[in-house]
């Protein structure tokens, strides 16, 4: 079996909060978000022998808990996943996954087969603008993705689930709309970096996380990764 790969980090300690793990990314991905820090693998080849990346893998394995699949959209790929997936845990590691939510069939299969610890899944925007936003209709998917992973984490399937928002200046309305539906989930509000556009900064973030009236895990550039418990005035610093 190939893998059209995207590329590796042999450790990093920003992928999972409180864990070293490696990570792996895989090409190509079916939405063109403008802002993606990982254009250069949406599209393109570079096909590796399965072996080939679990070496990889297995080179870091003294110095992590777990790896985290990435993208592009990793689910993307859903045999190759599923297989890295089941050669990592043979491995004693856990595996986490980023997703953009629009194959929700690979995220049942790795939840059904217990190949998957945790799951961070990138909401975009309220429901009404997102096929338009991801110039695919894609909707559906997503609802259903996000149904799944909070199932799964409610009956322990899955010892984490997080759903991300990337927000950028100007879009700052669609907090409140993406918290209602994830209310209890945990939320991170993830700076978003596009272009010219200054970014939000902390401060204004938190202003924002205090309109809905929740504790939120913000994540900056400049700042790293916080724990925001609302307007308390309370921040508890995570270095990541």
């Amino acid at each position: 079996m190939d893998v059209n790969f995207g590329g590796f980090v042999p450790i990093s300690t920003v992928d999972w909060r409180g864990k070293a793990v490696c990570t792996v990314f895989l090409r190509g991905c079916p939405v063109r978000c403008t802002y993606c820090h990982n254009a250069s693998i949406l599209s393109g080849k570079d096909i590796r022998p399965l072996e080939e990346v679990i070496g990889m893998i297995r080179s870091s394995r003294l110095l992590i808990s777990g790896v985290v699949f990435s993208g592009g959209e990793p689910t993307m790929q859903a045999e190759p996943l599923i297989a890295l997936a089941g050669a990592v845990k043979k491995m004693g590691l856990l595996v986490g996954v980023q997703t953009n939510g629009v194959y929700p069939e690979t995220l049942e299969a790795l939840i059904a087969d217990n190949l998957v610890d945790r799951i961070a899944l990138d909401i975009k925007a309220r429901w009404q603008r997102y096929d338009n936003l991801m110039k695919v209709p894609c909707v559906g998917k997503v609802q259903r993705s996000l149904a799944l992973c909070r199932a799964a984490h409610q009956s322990r399937k899955i010892q984490e689930f997080e759903v991300v928002i990337t927000l950028f200046r100007g879009y700052e309305d669609e907090v409140p709309y993406i918290a209602r539906e994830c209310s209890d989930i945990d939320l991170v509000i993830q700076q978003g970096v596009q272009g010219d556009i200054p970014p939000l900064s902390c401060s204004e973030l938190k202003k924002i996380a205090d309109q809905i009236s929740r504790p939120v895990r913000i994540r900056t550039r400049e700042g790293g990764e916080i724990s925001y418990e609302g307007s308390r005035d309370r921040w508890i610093a995570s270095e990541r």
